[in-house]
């Protein structure tokens, strides 16, 4: 695995690129910004490892940029700010998971690993060149009458697995809280439940969902995330 860790910490840089190497990454160090767009422009890389705090240009920029030309790289970002906000906006703005500095380096490795499965997963669902809309394999949600019809056949939805699946698509790749959730499922008159209602819904859901165009991630102390497209019928 080719790696880009671009770290203006150069003593932090050079530890973590050892530790990677000792892991069995191939890893190419950017000391800022202007120099990991050069080498992202340049070269090919499996994954990215990218600070915020970079001198030149900056991390958030790196990323933007990235996501604006259509490059779906995995990124992995080192940040230092810990509010929600911050987190929430790093993971709309193209992010697939963040750690906060300190960072653990066996959790470093954990998560990136993790992300670069996520990755191939995704490119496995939707092979380069498939159409955004209507593609084979892709599925096909009818919000009236609570089904989804993908490559494994037709499964039926609950009203709640309906209202979720429905928010989870209007806000696709975006960060969805629970809060959010249980404010659509009272928006139509359904109890919350006790407990981890949410979280049973979810893994109902994803169950469902197995096979099919698209992939729910649980963002840790955020919420969840969609990934992938489907075909939506019925009202909005």
């Amino acid at each position: 695995m080719q790696l880009l860790l671009v770290e203006d910490d150069q003593i932090l840089a050079t530890g973590m690129a050892s530790l990677l190497r000792l892991s069995g990454f191939t890893v190419e160090h950017a000391p800022n910004g202007a120099v990991a767009e050069f080498l992202l422009a340049r070269d090919h890389f499996d994954a990215v490892i990218l600070d915020l705090g970079l001198p030149m240009v900056d991390g958030r920029t790196v990323l933007q940029n990235l996501r604006a030309s259509g490059d779906d790289l995995p990124v992995l970002v080192l940040t230092a700010l810990d509010r929600l906000d911050s987190r929430i906006t790093l993971l709309n703005a193209g992010a697939d998971d963040y750690m906060t500095k300190p960072v653990d380096f066996y959790e470093l490795e954990a998560r990136l690993r993790a992300v670069l499965r996520r990755s191939k997963h995704k490119t496995a669902a939707a092979p380069a060149g498939e159409a955004s809309s209507a593609a084979p394999g892709m599925l096909r949600f009818d919000r009236d009458n609570r089904r989804a019809v993908g490559n494994a056949g037709t499964v039926e939805l609950s009203p709640r697995e309906t209202i979720l699946l429905d928010l989870l698509l209007a806000n696709a790749e975006n960060v969805v809280t629970k809060e959010q959730i249980v404010a659509a499922w009272a928006k139509e008159g359904h109890e919350v439940g006790q407990g981890n209602a949410t979280e049973v819904h979810i893994h109902r859901l994803r169950r469902k969902l197995d096979n099919s165009s698209l992939v729910i991630k649980t963002i840790r102390g955020l919420g969840y995330l969609l990934e992938g497209g489907a075909e939506c019928v019925g009202r909005a």
